[in-house]
């Protein structure tokens, strides 16, 4: 609430300064309300400036792993002509086949042109018929039969109608750069549709992840869980695993960060995000003071706008490319207090992976507070991490009367200890 109110205060305060010293057009102001809006809607948690019934925003990359980002207003765009093999790559096939179509079409055509202009620059058209007449060009009496050459010497198919003599060292010249030009178009366009055949991008669609993540306890420390798989036996090779928190914040200057990355810690420390991704793995990330989601409860975590990228990578075993599959989870994709079921199972001695349950999860009984709340609440009343729940239903159920038979009276706690407890949940 205090960071909201100081938000809003700042807010207010950068606007009045805006509108008293510079007097707007009616233009000016629609842009500067629509960037005021699109500033609110990413940044989802702060209510005083930006009330709204849905809390969600456009995904930063989609379930398949593609990135939703547009690049608008480059200038430079002859950087794209330097690494113009990489363009060509990253080309959609359609695109790619047609480029290469038009570069095979304006070839012909153009030698095409130049045959035809040379035939008639030497009367090789008049004289079409005339045995005696030594042409440089041979039965090339119209653009057409010129086009059919240039496509006859190109693609080396030689019907022997049409033919270039030796009476004319022009005629050599051209034939020689038409037969190069060629070669060079064939070697690049059969490097490109080989890189773009062998590419590990459809690799990536057997990589799977789960449609949800969990928030539970694993070993009386809150966890946040995802589980990835892979469906090939041909399994990945140096397999890696990490994850970035994106979410919009405003520091404590009035800066505004749209899309800010922070690291998720998957075990780089420990060599836990290396996997060997034979059967489907759950990962864990410890949720403890260095965690972004410290200060995120049950009911926080409703209220949030994020989202966590995971990024997996490894070497593919056939080709020996690297491989990489992304996927994201948003605020209504973290599912608190549940964990994910068991899906291996021993049949006849061999492991058997039921992919049917891979989603799958079951809610567990877990308190709403956040790890920071949990580790306050522990330093002050001593209960370990397991029995918060335990220590919070004791708080809020009456308490027995005292003396009477085949009831115990609970144990009692200090008025400190309570104080912090209601703060907590009344929090």
């Amino acid at each position: 609430m205090h960071r909201n109110k100081h938000f809003k205060r700042l807010s207010s305060q950068w606007q009045s300064t805006f509108r008293g010293n510079i007097a707007l057009s009616p233009t000016e102001k629609r842009h500067s309300a629509k960037s005021f809006r699109r500033r609110c809607k990413l940044l989802g948690d702060e209510q005083p400036l930006c009330v709204t019934t849905n809390n969600q925003r456009q995904r930063y990359v989609t379930k398949d792993g593609k990135c939703r980002v547009n690049l608008g207003h480059i200038k430079d765009k002859s950087r794209f002509i330097s690494d113009i093999f990489t363009t060509l790559v990253d080309l959609k096939y359609l695109w790619f086949l047609l480029v290469f179509t038009a570069c095979y079409i304006l070839t012909w055509m153009s030698f095409g042109a130049i045959y035809f202009l040379d035939a008639w620059l030497r009367d090789d058209i008049a004289h079409v018929h005339d045995s005696q007449w030594q042409a440089c060009f041979e039965n090339v009496d119209s653009y057409l039969s010129a086009l059919l050459l240039s496509l006859e010497t190109q693609r080396t198919i030689g019907y022997g109608t049409r033919r270039v003599t030796a009476n004319c060292p022009e005629g050599v010249v051209l034939l020689m750069v038409q037969s190069i030009t060629g070669s060079i178009i064939d070697a690049v366009m059969v490097g490109c549709m080989f890189v773009k055949i062998s590419r590990p991008q459809q690799r990536a669609q057997t990589l799977i992840f789960s449609k949800h993540c969990v928030i539970c306890e694993r070993d009386e420390k809150l966890c946040l869980l995802f589980r990835i798989g892979d469906l090939r036996e041909s399994h990945m090779v140096d397999a890696k695993i990490r994850a970035k928190l994106i979410k919009s914040r405003q520091t404590k200057e009035g800066e505004f960060i749209p899309l800010e990355q922070t690291e998720i810690n998957l075990g780089y420390d420990t060599g836990g995000d290396r996997l060997l991704l034979v059967e489907p793995q759950t990962i864990a990330h410890i949720i403890n003071d260095s965690s972004p989601f410290w200060e995120v409860g049950a009911k926080r975590l409703k209220r949030e706008t994020l989202e966590i990228i995971v990024i997996l990578e490894g070497i593919v075993e056939a080709s020996g490319m690297t491989c990489q599959a992304r996927t994201s989870y948003t605020q209504d994709e973290i599912l608190w207090g549940h964990r994910f079921a068991s899906c291996i199972s021993l049949e006849k001695g061999a492991f058997l992976v039921d992919c049917s349950a891979f989603d799958k999860t079951f809610e567990v009984e877990m308190s709403p507070l956040s790890a920071r709340n949990r580790s306050h609440l522990h330093r002050e009343t001593g209960e370990p991490n397991r029995r918060l729940g335990e220590a919070e239903s004791r708080e809020k159920s009456p308490r027995a009367a005292p003396g009477k038979a085949g009831q115990t009276q609970p144990r009692r706690l200090y008025s400190k200890q309570k104080a912090f407890i209601c703060w907590v949940c009344s929090g």
